[in-house]
């Protein structure tokens, strides 16, 4: 048996990274949210979103381009993590 629950993942540092990354997004579009109330719009999705669900669509879409990219080629994840962040100023801006 596992005595620390801390053991059953792996913090490395990119990990580390990565989730005080998000944090720190979550935390700008809150603050973005109370300076500047958003409105819903129609972009090039099928359904009407403000900022936030734009981000959680972009985070949830980057998520998918890199388990696909993981699961197709052998190629470098910095070129799964460039198209993801392209892709996520695309959905935040005409999405």
């Amino acid at each position: 048996m596992i005595e620390n629950p801390l053991e059953w993942m792996a913090w490395t540092v990119p990990t580390a990274i990565f989730f005080a990354t998000i944090a720190t997004m979550l935390v700008a579009m809150t603050v973005w949210e109370v300076v500047s109330p958003t409105i819903q719009r129609r972009g090039f999705l099928p359904i009407s979103t403000t900022r936030g669900d734009r981000f959680f669509i972009g985070l949830l879409t980057s998520a998918f381009i890199h388990v696909g990219w993981i699961a197709f080629t052998d190629l470098s994840l910095w070129i799964a993590l460039a198209i993801a962040a392209v892709w996520m100023v695309i959905v935040m801006r005409y999405g």
